[in-house]
């Protein structure tokens, strides 16, 4: 079937703009944003890691992001390694703790020494899963934070070897993190965190837009709690004499001092000034009648 006449294009065909296809942010920009996550996620993690420390705050400290293979991340060795969803993308998150740092840490939680046993055993037993999401769990919620991530970072599954637990390829870049955690003399152990290169702009904010300035909010009502039922204490000061030093040492017992009451007596809270009022009394008592507020 012939068409009656020729097709012709209603209007010109989109081209892209060279603008519009710039590539993505290369590691030597992206490292540098990395970087300062970093610390401010050590500077986090000092009082997020206490409950593994008997309550005590840890130094924590981390290292330049290093760019890496994937199949460097993890050491040799008994480790424990996890695989998280990142955000509401899903960018994939690599963490690894050290087999034997995961015993220590469960050795005190159950009131030893916080040794780990000699020799090493060939898998983590089902106790130290436990504590490896404990940690994660400390962990992650402060990263999410400093990531400002609304969609948080959920764990998906863990194992001894990358092989089981990646989804990416062992030769894929990854940036790693890696914190020193010590907390007294004790030994320092490290945790290890392992960003995709692939997605690192998102997860460092890079291609995140910016974020709408906060509209300033009103400011508190004394009328509302907890102001509100904050006491404060009123002086209302009545008399303030000024005498010489040869008058105040030659005070004797029933001598009589000729003061005058001011008509507007000050009513202060603390140095600040409420307002003025005239005295009178009220049932026998002295009372205070407000005739101007500050």
């Amino acid at each position: 079937m012939k068409p009656e006449r020729s097709l012709v294009a209603q209007r010109p065909l989109a081209r892209h703009s060279e603008a519009l296809l710039r590539p993505a942010p290369a590691a030597a920009e992206l490292l540098p944003a990395l970087a300062r996550a970093g610390d401010q996620l050590a500077r986090k993690l000092r009082l997020a890691l206490a409950p593994l420390h008997g309550g005590e705050a840890a130094m924590v400290e981390c290292s330049a992001p290093q760019d890496l293979p994937a199949s460097d991340f993890a050491p040799q060795g008994l480790v424990s390694i996890s695989l998280h969803a990142v955000g509401t993308e899903g960018h994939p998150l690599l963490s690894v703790v050290e087999g034997d740092t995961v015993l220590r840490l469960l050795d005190r939680a159950f009131g030893g020494p916080g040794e780990a046993p000699s020799p090493l055993p060939r898998e983590l037993p089902l106790s130290a899963e436990l504590m490896v999401q404990r940690i994660e769990a400390l962990v992650m919620a402060p990263l999410a934070a400093t990531l400002g991530l609304a969609g948080g970072i959920r764990s998906v599954r863990r194992a001894a070897t990358l092989a089981e637990v990646a989804t990416v390829a062992a030769d894929a870049p990854l940036a790693v993190l890696t914190f020193a955690i010590r907390e007294g003399a004790r030994p320092a152990w490290t945790l290890r965190l392992g960003f995709p290169m692939a997605a690192l702009a998102d997860l460092v904010g890079t291609a995140r837009p910016a974020a709408k300035p906060k509209t300033p909010a009103a400011p508190a009502s004394p009328l509302d709690t907890p102001f509100a039922d904050m006491p404060l204490s009123l002086r209302a000061v009545l008399v303030d004499v000024a005498l010489p030093l040869t008058t105040l040492s030659a005070l004797e017992v029933g001598q009589v001092l000729a003061v005058s009451i001011a008509r507007s007596v000050p009513l202060r809270v603390g140095e600040a000034l409420v307002g003025h009022g005239s005295i009178g009394a009220v049932d026998d008592r002295v009372a205070l009648q407000l005739t101007q507020l500050a």
